[in-house]
C-alpha cells in the first residue's frame, strides 16, 4: 500500500543513561519496530550507551531515519560505534545529530569518511565541536 506511518519518539533531557540504551537497542532491532525518528539529546548516554544503541541500529529490522545524540557525552569511541552502524548495508539512517559532543579529531575523521562512502545512507551529519 502507499500508506506510510512515521513514528517520532522524543526522549530529550529525561535522565536516560547508558543503561537505558540496551532496551532502546532491543526496540530498534525488533521486527515489529516502526520507529523512524528518535531524539535522545541531552542525556548521559556516553560511549558505552552509544555502543549498545549502535547494535540496534545495525539490525536489518531497524527503520530509524533520524537520530539526535546532541549533548550525550559521546567521544571518539562512541563515534567509532556509530560509524560501524551507519556503514552497515541495512542502515536507513539519513540524519545524525552529534552536536555538543567530544568526538576528537579521529572520531570526526571516521564519521566524515563514512558519510563519503557511497554505501552509507547518511546525508546529514550535524556536529558543532
Amino acid at each position: 500500500s502507499g500508506f506510510h506511518c512515521w513514528f517520532f519518539f522524543r526522549l530529550s533531557s529525561c535522565g536516560l543513561s547508558e543503561r537505558s540504551c540496551g532496551a532502546l537497542s532491543s526496540v530498534l532491532s525488533s521486527q515489529s519496530s516502526s520507529l523512524t525518528h528518535l531524539d535522545l539529546s541531552n542525556n548521559k548516554l556516553k560511549d558505552s550507551g552509544v555502543k549498545l544503541l549502535s547494535s540496534g541500529l545495525e539490525s536489518p529490522h531497524c527503520k530509524l531515519e533520524a537520530l539526535s545524540l546532541s549533548g550525550c557525552l559521546v567521544s571518539e569511541e562512541g563515534c567509532a560505534s556509530l560509524v560501524s552502524a551507519v556503514s552497515s548495508k541495512s542502515s536507513h539512517l539519513r540524519e545524525l545529530d552529534l552536536s555538543y559532543n567530544h568526538p576528537g579529531a579521529s572520531g570526526v575523521e571516521k564519521l566524515f569518511a563514512a558519510v563519503e562512502d557511497p554505501q552509507c545512507s547518511l546525508d546529514t551529519l550535524r556536529s558543532v565541536f
